[in-house]
This record gives structure tokens, C-alpha cells and sequence, in this order.
């Protein structure tokens, strides 16, 4: 099914998936009211679409539990690398906020939480303040700094405190056949619907809606309402001016393929690792045009990578280096002139785009690295 052409009318293929999302809720349910264990739930929340039906489910599954059994803490957990795509967190923001009222409301054991880097791991202290070359993918120190790192580390405060935790993520087999192999290479404990994280220790992985197709999410988002109020007109809309799919949550090095990828196109604006943006140039096709500029500058930053003016002859380690196979010097990071020219730019960008893409914080730390 193609976004572009989704029909928020009923069908028999709607029926069909209502179906298939009435069975997920029941099984959510089900592991919900586990007298195994009572972990704590971390669900891994992009606002994509495949994380958003795995919230509604969880959401829907909650309201059909007594309130005397909701005993176990829900976390749904989304993470900001402070450059992602505005129009995405702009809708990312407004959910979690209707979610959260929502949750308090009708007294429902659910935490919004978004996690963020540190500053001396932001995008901006790496790339500017270290002057780290921008991110491809042979070097993409991004991941891991940005998204992985934040997330885990609120994963693993839980499972010091209960124990262990369970993930709830909205990954899917049919995405791509490298998730399809990830998801079949761990499989299931035995008799259980979890399965043992590869990276995170006393971290259990739930993936309620593994079976369902791109087209089933799609026709449960379109005919049925969230839980928590509204409808999914504007998670549709999204998409639909983008004309793409999102950057997983990430949180190991093995997920780490989806980030930056030819399928996933609503990540970081500043995102150098695919070769062309295709979501914000979708919303500026769609008539945004003020993320223009947005776009021309991450074109810079990605085009000056390789531009030998703009790298040291030694690396960050004083070590001058060559790939002797290739016969080529590796340079090192950007120069002190290249990071200053650099944040100029931003900061020219910064001033057309008429909204913060730097903060001062992060300015005032680059003095740190002379």
C-alpha cells in the first residue's frame, strides 16, 4: 500500500488487520499480567508509525486491565539527538504531551521520558568543537553517541532498580531483510514472547506486532483512533508530505543498520550518512519551504568532508596515517579555520531559519577545545 494513496475509508482488508490489532492487544495484555515476573516496560516510542501502534496497543491493553492489577510500570521512552528533523519532533512532542495527559487522566502507571545526549557527546561539540569529519557510513560516530548511549543508559537505571526490564519495540520482520535475519538469529526464550537483548545485560526484547505488514499498520492507523484522544490523521499526513519511513529506535550497534539508510529518511537533519534528504526535501516540496535552508546546509557540510583544506594532515592522536593498499593519506579531523567556518555558517543558517539549532551551552563548550 502506498502511503500516498491510503484511504482512511473502512475496507475488508481494514476488517482483516482490526482483527490481527484485537489479537496483539490480547497478547499484550496477556504478558502484561504475567505472574512470571513483573519488569518494568520500556517502550521504545520514534512516533513513527510502527512505534505508535505499538504504544496504542500497549495504551489499549492497559485499559482493559482492572486497576487494581496495573502493577507493572510503563516507560514509553523516545530519545532526541537535539538535531532532529523539526517537523518530526514538532509531532513527536504534541503526541507524547496528549499521551501523558492522557495517562494521568484515567490513572494509568505510564511515564513519558525523552532521553537525550550529553553534551559533550552532542552532535555539535563532535563535529565543531572535535572537529570530527561529518558522519558517512564507514564512520558514523553518530549512532552510537546520539541515540544508542542516551537510551541505554535509561534502560539500564531500570534494570539496576527492578532487576530486569522488557523492551517493548515496533520492529517488524517484513521492514528489511536484515531485520527479518536479526529478529529470526535471537528468537524467543522457550515458551515466552521475550527474547534476551544482545546488548543490553538484564534486558528482555518484546516485539508485539513482528508479523503484521507495512499495509496492515497502515489500515489499523486509519481506522482506528488512539486511545489516548484524536486520530492518526497527522502521524498519516506526515508521512505522506515526507514521502518516507523513520529512523528506528536504535539501542546496540546490530540496530544500528537502520540509521541513516536509504529506508529511513525521518532521522537527523543534519544526517550526512544518506546521500540525499529525502524527507525534509518532501516537506519542502510539499510547500515548507522554510527548511531550505536546512537542506542546503547539511549538502555543505556533507560535500567539505573530503575537501583536503579543510582536514588536519594528523589525526586526533598526533599520528599521521595511510591506507597503503590504496596509496592514499587518511586525513584527520577538520581545522581549527574549517570548525570556525563551519559554526559561522550554522550560525548564518541558524539566523534564516528563524529557530535555535545550537545552543549557547553547546557554543560557549567549544572554548574547551581551543
Amino acid at each position: 500500500m502506498n502511503i500516498l494513496n491510503l484511504s482512511l475509508e473502512s475496507s475488508d482488508s481494514a476488517e482483516d488487520a482490526t482483527e490481527k490489532f484485537a489479537d496483539i492487544v490480547a497478547a499484550i495484555r496477556e504478558e502484561y499480567l504475567s505472574e512470571t515476573q513483573n519488569y518494568p516496560w520500556i517502550v521504545g516510542f520514534s512516533g513513527g508509525k510502527d512505534s505508535t501502534l505499538v504504544a496504542h496497543a500497549v495504551f489499549d491493553a492497559l485499559l482493559s486491565v482492572a486497576p487494581s492489577k496495573r502493577t507493572r510500570h510503563v516507560h514509553i521512552v523516545s530519545n532526541d539527538t537535539l538535531v532532529e528533523s523539526p517537523l518530526v519532533m514538532a509531532h513527536l512532542h504534541a503526541t507524547q504531551s496528549v499521551i501523558e495527559k492522557a495517562a494521568q487522566n484515567l490513572r494509568l502507571p505510564i511515564t513519558v521520558i525523552t532521553t537525550q545526549p550529553d553534551l559533550e557527546q552532542s552532535f555539535w561539540v563532535n563535529l565543531i568543537g572535535r572537529g570530527y569529519p561529518t558522519p558517512n557510513q564507514t564512520m558514523r560516530w553518530c549512532t552510537d553517541r546520539l541515540k544508542i548511549q542516551p537510551s541505554s543508559r535509561y534502560i539500564l537505571d531500570s534494570v539496576s532498580a527492578c532487576g530486569a526490564a522488557i523492551i517493548l519495540l515496533g520492529v517488524r520482520s517484513e521492514e528489511s531483510n536484515s531485520r527479518r535475519a536479526s529478529i529470526e538469529k535471537r528468537g524467543n526464550l522457550t515458551d515466552s514472547n521475550l527474547s534476551p537483548h544482545s546488548g543490553l545485560s538484564g534486558a528482555l526484547v518484546y516485539r508485539p506486532i513482528v508479523d503484521l505488514t507495512t499495509d496492515e499498520v497502515w489500515e489499523i492507523l486509519a481506522s482506528q483512533s488512539p486511545p489516548w484522544g484524536g486520530t492518526h490523521r497527522g502521524l498519516i499526513q506526515l508521512y505522506r508530505d515526507a514521502e518516507g519511513g523513520e529512523c528506528p529506535v536504535v539501542l546496540s550497534k546490530d540496530e544500528a543498520a537502520g540509521c541513516g539508510t536509504n529506508s529511513s529518511r525521518f532521522g537527523c537533519w543534519t544526517c550526512t550518512v544518506v546521500e540525499k534528504d529525502k524527507s525534509l526535501q518532501g516537506f519542502v516540496d510539499s510547500g515548507k519551504s522554510q527548511y531550505s535552508c536546512l537542506i542546503a546546509f547539511r549538502d555543505w557540510i556533507k560535500s567539505i568532508r573530503n575537501d583536503p583544506s579543510m582536514r588536519q594532515v594528523a589525526r586526533r592522536n598526533g599520528q599521521v596515517t595511510f591506507n597503503v593498499e590504496r596509496g592514499i593519506h587518511i586525513p584527520g579531523p577538520f581545522t581549527i579555520q574549517a570548525r570556525g567556518i563551519i559554526l559561522q555558517k550554522l550560525l548564518e543558517t541558524q539566523a534564516e531559519y528563524g529557530e535555535p539549532l545550537i545552543s549557547e551551552a553547546v557554543v560557549e563548550s567549544f572554548a574547551a577545545f581551543g
